[in-house]
C-alpha cells in the first residue's frame, strides 16, 4: 500500500523542519552507506577531478557506482563536469564547509554541558 501523506511508518514530513535541519539530514542519508564513503574518501586521497579510476578502486559493478555518484551529487557532496563521453567527479568544498561549520557548532556547545 502507498501513503499518500508522510506520515505513515514513521516517515517524517520535510515541511515541519526547516530548510536548514532538511539540508543536513540530506547530506547526511547521502553519506549513510559505506560504498559512498569510500568514494568519498578515494577524491580525497587523489586530490583531483576523476573519471572513470572509481570502477578499478571500489569492488562495484559501474551501474552501482554512478548510482552512488549520483546520490553523492545530489546531495551536493560532490561536483561533476563533463568531458567528453565521461564525466569527471570531485568534492564539492562548499557542502563540506557548511557540515564542518555545523558540526563545529555542535562541539562548541557540547564543550560547556554539564549531562550525564
Amino acid at each position: 500500500m502507498r501513503y499518500t501523506n508522510n506520515i505513515h511508518m514513521g516517515i517524517t514530513r520535510a515541511d515541519l523542519f526547516t530548510a536548514e535541519q532538511n539540508h543536513i539530514a540530506n547530506i547526511i542519508k547521502a553519506l549513510g552507506h559505506p560504498a559512498r564513503i569510500a568514494i568519498i574518501e578515494y577524491l580525497l586521497k587523489v586530490n583531483v577531478c576523476i573519471c572513470s579510476d572509481i570502477v578499478e578502486e571500489l569492488p562495484l559493478a559501474q551501474s552501482t557506482i554512478s548510482q552512488h555518484l549520483k546520490e553523492l551529487k545530489n546531495a551536493g557532496l560532490i561536483k561533476g563536469n563533463i568531458e567528453g563521453t565521461s564525466i569527471c567527479y570531485c568534492i564539492d568544498e562548499k557542502t563540506f564547509g557548511f557540515l564542518k561549520n555545523y558540526f563545529g557548532g555542535i562541539m562548541v556547545n557540547t564543550q560547556n554541558q554539564k549531562c550525564c
